[in-house]
């Protein structure tokens, strides 16, 4: 197990060295815009599964069975909004930071609050997929080792940062395309061995799976379920919007694109992948639970406990499979993640751009290496709350963070109203507080808990805290540009 982390290290180490040579400031933001459209499509395939999917998707079905895929579904219309709304707009405006836009829109302190929100965000997000995918690993690989989980964690951070620092997102979006590639050639293996340990055929497997209690993909009676369509289908649109769209992680990768046509394709190709990826996921979990069944061996209360238990029962061939999947999964997003954090940090708050040869190097070098250090300290968090699924943290995070960005980017694109922009961090800062009150209030009242449509609420309240703060309307020159 040790030879494979060595040989996956070196290879990604290689890629690194291969791509980042002759680096410069474009080559680091945006990848001098020559990235192929279908590199970064199969790329962000794996950086947008992440070790959570790979762990807490198999996990969900006992509780939640396919409902998940109905979110899956409004994933791809999100993809659509982001690619016929989103895009033509970034590109047009030829930027380097998407919260560029906020600052055209609403002034310097909508841009620094847009990217501070991010910050957060992409950080907590980030450390909770990093602590799940390290946390596996060093169970499997590190602690019989005698090393500690701080240990583990610190080491996988110091790999990254070493072959990321240097390409930034020219070398991410070649090292993601290939860590998908063994994330998803980990996914098939392990199919492939439970298939194997049930003593059934490929015909066989799909009929268990179709035929299981967890199979229910549509709720459409139950309103008061987080798992009704709608509310799935609606929140999987929203989210993608947000995570991507308005993310600049995601979006650095596909402005690195050479057109906006490429980019497009990308962004469509990627997002029609995640419902069959996702069906393959949950299907796995199914066949992992009729395997337990079949042993006689207990079920994992915690969801994210299946797969892990899983494989050491499968036996050797399986944890390698496993380990592969969460190693890739690991590095796809936490790399991204640190370019992302550290073009953000640099462009939209400190505006230092410009800053050239020497100079640059050094700024982009004390960033990333500080953001490094900050994913290992909010990962450890993470490993200190112990929270049951993953997945279902992240999103509820999503709900609560990235809903000032959405209220921000409605108000901008579909309003000609300006607003009083040293009131508007005050706004952003209120919105979430506001969206948790009342979700605590009709939990409280009706006995009802919102789900992801938590998001839509956050969004819609910054959208009316920037209309009572507004002011004249935006002159022409706005609608020149967005037409």
């Amino acid at each position: 197990m040790l030879g494979l982390l060595l040989f996956y290290v070196l290879l990604l180490l290689s890629v690194s060295f291969l791509v980042g040579r002759n680096l410069t400031s474009a080559d680091f933001f945006l990848g001098s815009k020559r990235s192929p459209w279908y590199v970064v499509a199969f790329g962000m395939v794996g950086a947008s599964i992440s070790g959570v999917t790979f762990v807490s998707v198999p996990g969900w079905v006992e509780s939640t069975g396919f409902t998940y895929i109905q979110m899956c579904i409004g994933f791809f219309f999100g993809y659509c909004v982001v690619a016929y709304l989103l895009l033509p707009l970034y590109y047009r405006m030829n930027l380097t930071s998407i919260y560029g836009y906020l600052e055209y829109r609403f002034g310097l302190s909508a841009r620094r609050t847009g990217a501070l929100f991010f910050l957060v965000s992409k950080l907590t997000g980030s450390a909770a997929k990093l602590y799940v995918a390290v946390l596996v690993v060093h169970r499997l690989l590190f602690e019989s080792l005698g090393i500690s989980f701080p240990l583990s964690l610190v080491m996988v951070v110091a790999v990254i940062w070493l072959y990321s620092y240097r390409g930034g997102i020219r070398t991410i979006v070649w090292t993601d395309f290939v860590q998908t590639f063994f994330l998803l050639l980990a996914l098939v293996l392990l199919l492939v061995n439970v298939v194997g340990l049930l003593g059934l055929d490929f015909s066989s497997a799909v009929s268990l799976v179709r035929e299981s209690d967890y199979s229910q993909v549509f709720v459409w009676e139950d309103w008061v379920s987080p798992r009704n369509f709608f509310k799935q289908f609606l929140s999987g649109i929203f989210i993608v919007i947000v995570m991507t769209g308005l993310d600049q992680d995601l979006m650095q990768k596909n402005l690195s694109c050479k057109d906006l046509h490429s980019s497009r394709k990308n962004m469509l190709v990627y997002g029609a992948a995640f419902v069959p990826v996702n069906l393959l996921f949950l299907s796995l979990g199914v066949l992992v639970i009729a395997f337990f069944r079949q042993e006689g061996l207990e079920v994992p209360v915690s969801g994210d406990e299946l797969l892990p238990h899983f494989v050491r029962y499968a036996g050797p061939w399986a944890i390698g499979c496993f380990l592969i999947g969460m190693l890739a999964s690991a590095f796809s997003s936490a790399d991204s993640a640190l370019t992302s954090l550290t073009t953000s940090a640099i462009v939209d708050v400190a505006g230092w751009e410009s800053k050239k040869g020497e100079e640059s190097r050094r700024v982009r070098l004390a960033f990333h290496l500080s953001f490094s250090v900050l994913l290992i300290l909010f990962s450890l968090l993470f490993y200190s709350v112990r929270e049951s699924s993953a997945i279902n943290l992240i999103y509820t995070l999503v709900s609560y963070l990235y809903g000032p960005l959405l209220g921000m980017f409605a108000f901008g694109l579909f309003t000609k109203w300006q607003v009083h922009s040293r009131y508007l961090p005050y706004v952003a800062i209120a919105s979430p507080i506001l969206t948790y009150a009342v979700d605590w209030g009709l939990n409280l009242c009706c006995a009802y808990k919102m789900g992801y449509e938590m998001l839509l609420l956050n969004g819609g309240v910054m959208f009316l805290g920037l209309w009572l703060i507004r002011k004249e309307a935006r002159e022409s020159q706005m609608e020149e540009t967005l037409q």
